[in-house]
């Protein structure tokens, strides 16, 4: 079975940065997944994109050595059935608040004995391999979001369930439920937290991941974390887009970046 390479870096104690997919669209998926990201998520639970897209952007994602995860709607056993058979690497699963939750989804993302996925690795088996099922329970990331005040205070035990590769820290709803405002980062109870959760982690021997940007990244290397999102599509387009405009109304003259059309 193909080798999940991020993985194999976080087994090794090394930091791997991420881009997020939120268009629907396979060509913006390809020019991110050549950009060099350890990994890229498609984002299925606040980006624009449906099923459908989302295998097509696995595709093409497939065709690069980054490494394809997907965000799932919800803690849902069929959802993250199919974008596994559908040959996602990685599932990150939202709002997972209690060990019971969080059973549910490592049995989602694991074959019996170690969980409850049912067989039919439909394009899974072509992406990685004719021998998927006998490697796929070593090699599929389970991710777990940690993201309210309840799973802070479930943590340890959140943690202790055999089967979770990583966590992954959604920083907005986070604040929120801790009484802020929905930032990538804050300071007071969410910073507590934030070096917390990487502390438990690390003292588990799981991955803390943790949404951010490029500008975060060292200091969220620094506190532990191994798995940092620092670009996204939509966000990186949108920024582009608006300083090139702010460098032509400025009158600025050459510098620019190249248009193609």
């Amino acid at each position: 079975m193909r080798t999940n390479t991020v993985k194999q870096r976080w087994a090794r104690g090394e930091v791997t940065f991420g881009g997020w997919l939120s268009i629907a669209n396979t060509f913006t998926a390809e020019v991110m997944a050549h950009q060099g990201f350890d990994w890229l998520c498609i984002d299925m639970q606040h980006g624009v994109v449906d099923y459908q897209a989302a295998v097509a952007m696995l595709q093409v994602i497939g065709g690069t050595e980054t490494v394809p995860f997907v965000r799932v709607p919800w803690n849902e056993p069929g959802i993250i059935g199919k974008v596994l058979d559908a040959g996602a690497m990685g599932v990150i699963i939202p709002m997972v608040n209690s060990p019971e939750e969080a059973r549910q989804a490592v049995g989602a993302c694991r074959y019996y004995p170690e969980g409850y996925r049912s067989f039919g690795p439909t394009r899974a088996a072509y992406y990685a391999g004719a021998d998927y099922f006998a490697g796929a329970n070593r090699e599929v990331a389970c991710i777990p979001m940690i993201e309210t005040r309840q799973a802070l205070e479930r943590l340890d035990e959140i943690l202790a369930v055999p089967g979770i590769d990583a966590v992954y820290v959604g920083p907005a709803d986070l604040s929120i439920t801790l009484g802020l405002p929905p930032r990538m980062d804050n300071e007071g109870e969410f910073e507590a937290a934030r070096l917390r959760i990487a502390a438990a982690c690390r003292e588990r021997g799981i991955v803390a991941g943790i949404h951010a940007y490029a500008g975060l990244a060292a200091k969220h290397a620094a506190a532990g974390f191994q798995m940092i999102t620092v670009s996204g599509d939509a966000g990186a387009l949108a920024a582009q887009a608006a300083a090139d405009l702010r460098q032509a109304r400025g009158g600025a003259e050459g510098g620019g970046r190249p248009v193609y059309g």
